[in-house]
């Protein structure tokens, strides 16, 4: 194992030590967050972790769940009244907790699932630390087909910077599908942004479904696991 999958394998693990028996939780996308499933299962099946019902954010976490065998805990939104924890990775985060995500084109279920619960944990290696959002990643900002354009056009004219249609790198051709059945944008502005800010002026744009910052405002807590084999949080 890498050192940076030992970095986000000690990040999973601190962040399990925040779930309790009989908790719904919402469990993240990407490769950081599969790392935390696959310790949350080895807890539930050690019977460290009991009666919890585990909530996805994609398509890729479904099936993930499906194949550690824990499907019949497996529940969607509208069969829970609440998420007591979420965890999930990010692609970029600030000193300010302030997170890009949507590298997987998840964002729109990670953000419904990450905002409504009542702690949001993020798990990431260090290498994910920046100095300012974004830095090393466009916004993705998921898009009706229809309004693609329109989209990319309005951004283009009102913030300044450039928003490009995500295609595949392979297999499918085209855009990038998401599970809702939409396009993602990758929009990088020309200049530094305020998180918050950007994040409510870019929903406004008719067309757009949802954003890739993450304002730091609906973060409890970051968990960094470090290339030397420690763990802070932020």
């Amino acid at each position: 194992m890498s050192d940076i999958n030992t970095a986000r394998l000690l990040a999973a693990r601190e962040a399990l030590k925040y779930v309790m028996n009989n908790y719904v939780i919402g469990v993240g996308t990407g490769s950081t967050a599969m790392l935390f499933l696959r310790e949350l299962h080895r807890a539930i099946i050690d019977g460290m972790i009991k009666n919890a019902l585990l909530v996805p954010t994609s398509t890729e976490t479904e099936i993930e769940i499906i194949n550690l065998g824990l499907s019949s805990i497996m529940r969607y939104p509208w069969q829970v009244d609440h998420i007591d924890i979420a965890v999930d990775g990010a692609d970029e985060v600030d000193a300010e907790r302030n997170l890009i995500k949507g590298g997987g084109g998840a964002l729109t279920r990670e953000k419904i699932i990450d905002y409504w619960a009542g702690k949001f944990i993020v798990i990431v290696d260090e290498t994910k630390l920046v100095n300012r959002v974004p830095s090393r990643h466009p916004i993705p900002i998921e898009v009706l087909p229809f309004a693609w354009s329109i989209v990319k056009k309005t951004l283009e004219t009102r913030f300044g910077g450039k928003a490009v249609l995500r295609v595949c790198e392979g297999g499918k051709r085209g855009p990038v599908i998401t599970d809702n059945g939409n396009y993602i944008l990758d929009y990088t502005p020309h200049s530094p942004i305020d998180p918050a800010e950007m994040e409510r002026r870019i929903k406004e744009v008719p067309g757009v479904v949802e954003v890739g910052i993450f304002s730091g405002e609906h973060v409890s807590k970051v968990i960094i696991g470090k290339l030397d084999g420690s763990v802070i949080t932020l």
